[in-house]
């Protein structure tokens, strides 16, 4: 079967049941008696091992299939959790998620067979139970295997208008065969083998019974066999070959019926009946022979019902796919606007076809109806594009689990704001920038927990992300109560690389030397590790960032922490922005970066070692003339006063001049695609209404 038109599905689906696994583990390491996070472990590792089974990726349902069997064990209480099994568990997950990247990249999972960590699991396995648990675990097994097979079908009891049928069939000469179907004691998916044997079997036959119950053997809820009665006039051999002829179905066992030999419910009832008297009798006399302390047995209802109480229940669903849900109520708001559309149009029409004097009237109120309709579906359009960044965020726990084991560092993270929603596109991008701060501040901000005892503080350091909506714009904060960074170490390193002169770095502010931080290759790590040091990270951080129209700033105190803080846009598709003209040139400024508009005399333009500024309200600007860095013909004569429009990134303000200023306007980003990337203050294009094009300036480059 050609499963290639499933792979996304199944790469959503399973990247979900990672992530969940990822969250439970965590949480069974902090309460490892807690049964509904071990059913909720159990249920995502089945669902997985039934996904890959089904897409043909035996290597990871074979993995998947011994983490389910751990948590079996541990379900039965056979088991207990040990911190050995949780490392070997988040191991596992590692391993699941390589071959679900591999997939990704080539659809196929690799060769890696993870032998180290299967037989890791069946260790596990073999050491959890103790001797007598293990002996008569053996022994239920064997009692078990003893009872796979047979002529099962001469025990089901049938109902009479059942067996009113299969009289009146056999009367028309087809014949009632009773079939038990063995499937292998390794068969990973039971329920689908089971569902083909049915299959097979109803070609040539009616099937009558089912015992367990048609529903039940699709849920799995059955061992190794289950029992057919049907009604075929096809010979039992051809019945037996039809379901041998799955695979992984070890045997088929059959036989003809005997009508007379079969059980109806009636009789099974005056059976039942007799059987309680004469077990009432027996409980009678033996009470008169016992103390009445001594435990009644059961009645027999009650022990017909114990075994089914052992019997292997089959896992919950698993949870629908997230990754394509959106809220019904902004469908619906979408639904509402496009016909609030509909209507606009049909009195835009309606309005063409009247007379040119009653036309001018209504035309200008139905242009502002439907301005104001198209300006709400775009918001709602932009709304359905919003998701919680929680999808990225919630990976980081584990991350920060594993730092603590490898640094030998005691640290928590505490998260906030995990239903602030970003725009689809920046979501997906910022899992990265979000990583590299978080190792930051648990390899260099936080410090050992001999430190932290001599400065007073709680052993286990603190990580903060914190993320919420500030205006336009989504705030992403990582902070921590660790060293804080030693700017003149940085001043000292600096130097030392040949960044700055040791006379620029003396005039420098501890800004502008913490900035430095955001260089390529700049570290101040004193050896490399895995973790950080290689001077990677803070620069690819503040590139990532900036590419979103996003920006990035920290704040720091020596002894007490940092706060890095990520300002970014709420989405990339839609902006309000600032029309100007240069030259013969329509541009667009966002206007979140906008802090004020000045109109300015040439008089007020100063020089500060070669360079225009304005002096503003006890604040020196530097200017940008737009014309020089655009290389176009200014279309104002150098005695005019200047129009200045003051943007801001992080505390830097900058003060750019333009020709003429046409409005605020809201436009759609295009972007520019890869020919145009060199260009770095251009960040995108619009296509205004009369058709023109206008280029999208990228203030923070230009700063």
């Amino acid at each position: 079967m050609d499963v290639s038109q499933y792979l996304e599905i199944f790469l959503d689906e399973t990247k979900e049941h990672l992530q969940n696994l990822n969250t439970q583990i965590l949480e069974l390491e902090s309460d490892a008696e807690n049964m509904d996070t071990i059913n909720e472990i159990f249920r995502a590792a089945h669902s997985l091992k039934g996904m890959a089974g089904t897409m043909g990726f035996k290597r990871m349902q074979n993995l998947t299939h011994d983490m389910e069997n751990v948590f079996s064990e541990v379900r039965t209480g056979n088991i207990k959790v040990q911190p050995e099994m949780i490392d070997v568990l988040f191991q596992c997950l590692d391993a699941l998620e390589e071959y679900t990247d591999n997939i990704q990249t080539s659809a196929n999972e690799g060769t890696n067979d993870n032998e180290i960590l299967i037989k890791q699991l069946n260790d596990i396995l073999d050491g959890g139970s103790t001797k007598e648990q293990a002996t008569e675990a053996a022994g239920s097994k064997a009692a078990a295997e003893g009872t796979v097979g047979g002529e099962k079908w001469k025990d089901i009891v049938l109902e009479d208008s059942q067996v009113a049928v299969l009289q009146e069939a056999k009367k028309q000469g087809r014949k009632v065969y009773g079939l038990n179907v063995v499937v292998e004691a390794n068969c990973v998916l039971k329920a689908a083998r089971a569902f083909l044997v049915f299959k097979a079997v109803e070609e040539i036959a009616e099937i009558i019974v089912s015992s367990p119950s048609a529903q039940e053997v699709e849920e799995e809820k059955f061992d190794r066999d289950f029992t057919l009665i049907v009604l075929s006039q096809a010979s039992l051999e051809e019945l037996i070959k039809a379901g041998e002829s799955v695979s992984e179905i070890e045997k088929v066992i059959g036989g003809e019926i005997d009508l007379d030999h079969l059980k109806s419910q009636d009789a099974a009832k005056e059976q039942e009946a007799t059987q309680e008297q004469a077990q009432e009798k027996e409980t009678e006399t033996a009470s008169q022979a016992v103390a009445p302390a001594t435990q009644a047995p059961q009645p027999a209802a009650a022990a017909k019902q114990a075994p089914a109480a052992g019997r292997k229940q089959a896992p919950a669903k698993p949870v629908v796919n997230r990754t394509v849900r959106v809220d019904i109520e902004k469908l619906d708001s979408l639904m509402n606007l496009v016909s609030e559309l509909i209507i606009a149009k049909n009195s835009l029409v309606s309005a063409s076809s009247q007379d040119q004097t009653k036309m001018n009237g209504s035309f200008n109120e139905h242009i502002e109806y439907l301005e104001s309709v198209t300006t709400n579906l775009h918001e709602s359009v932009m709304k359905v594009r919003m998701v919680p960044i929680e999808s990225v965020v919630q990976k980081f726990p584990r991350m920060i689990r594993d730092l603590s084991k490898k640094l030998d560092k005691k640290m928590e993270l505490y998260m906030t704001g995990e239903e602030t929603e970003l725009d689809r596109t920046v979501v997906d991008e910022i899992g990265d920038p979000l990583m590299h701060l978080l190792r930051n501040s648990a390899d260099h901000g936080l410090e050992s927990a001999e430190i932290r005892a001599q400065r007073g503080k709680d052993p286990v350091g603190s990580i903060f992300l914190d993320a919420y909506q500030d205006g336009n714009n989504v705030v992403i904060e990582v902070r921590d109560d660790g060293n804080g960074i030693d700017v003149e170490k940085v001043r000292a390193k600096a130097i030392e690389r040949g960044t700055v002169t040791p006379a620029q770095a003396a005039a420098m502010s501890d800004k502008e030397i913490i900035n430095l931080l955001f260089l390529p290759s700049f570290s101040t790590a004193k050896e490399v590790t895995d973790v950080s040091g290689r001077g990677v990270g803070l620069d690819v951080v503040k590139s990532k960032i900036e590419s979103l129209s996003g920006e990035v700033e920290v704040k720091s105190t020596l002894g007490e922490g940092s706060t890095w803080t990520i300002r970014l846009p709420l989405t990339l598709a839609i902006i309000q922005a600032l029309m100007v003209v240069v030259g013969d040139e329509k541009y667009a400024i966002s206007l979140g970066c906008i802090q004020i508009l000045e109109d300015l005399s040439p008089s007020d333009i100063k020089l500060v070692q070669n360079k225009e500024v304005i002096h503003l309200r006890g604040t020196v600007i530097p200017l940008i003339r737009l014309n020089e860095v655009l290389d176009v013909e200014s279309s104002r004569s150098q005695d005019e006063n200047l129009i200045v429009v003051i943007v801001k990134k992080g505390d830097q303000q900058v003060g750019l001049v333009v020709d003429e200023l046409i409005g605020q306007q809201e436009i759609v980003i295009k972007p520019l695609g890869k020919y145009m990337k060199q260009c770095k203050f251009i960040s995108g294009a619009t296509i205004l209404g009369d058709g023109e094009i206008a280029l999208i300036l990228d203030t923070n480059a230009l700063i």
